[in-house]
């Protein structure tokens, strides 16, 4: 089993920066990829960004290319998101999940989901 715990989210002003980190606990070594999803009210959980610990390839979608940034926090257990450049749909809850081999962009192919963070931006 593995555990995963987010924290870092919070209300912010557009263009402003948040970084959401997610720790890892349990038997994350039988996991490869650690990715970032967001869902917001009335809306499908969608993926944001991913990270495989297999050469640290990253991964990101569309919509925040060029203002988020996922990496390693120091630590192999520790999976960072930086945020920048926030606008207000990126308002969310923000969830971190793990699975064996490669990413996938569907949460249904996760096998390991942390509760959850807030991140609200303001107009």
């Amino acid at each position: 089993q593995v555990q995963l715990v987010e924290s870092g989210g919070g209300l912010v002003q557009a263009g402003g920066s948040l970084r959401l980190s997610c720790a890892a606990s349990g038997s994350f070594f039988d996991t490869n990829a650690m990715s970032w999803f967001r869902q917001a009210p009335g809306k499908e959980r969608e993926f944001v960004a991913a990270i495989e610990r297999g050469g640290d390839r990253t991964y990101y979608t569309d919509s925040v290319k060029g203002r988020f940034s996922v990496s390693r926090g120091g630590a192999i257990n520790i999976v960072e998101l930086q945020m920048n450049g926030l606008k207000p749909e990126d308002t969310a809850v923000y969830y971190c999940a793990a699975k064996s081999f490669s990413y996938a962009k569907y949460p249904s192919a996760y096998d390991y989901w942390g509760q959850g963070t807030q991140v609200t931006v303001s107009s």
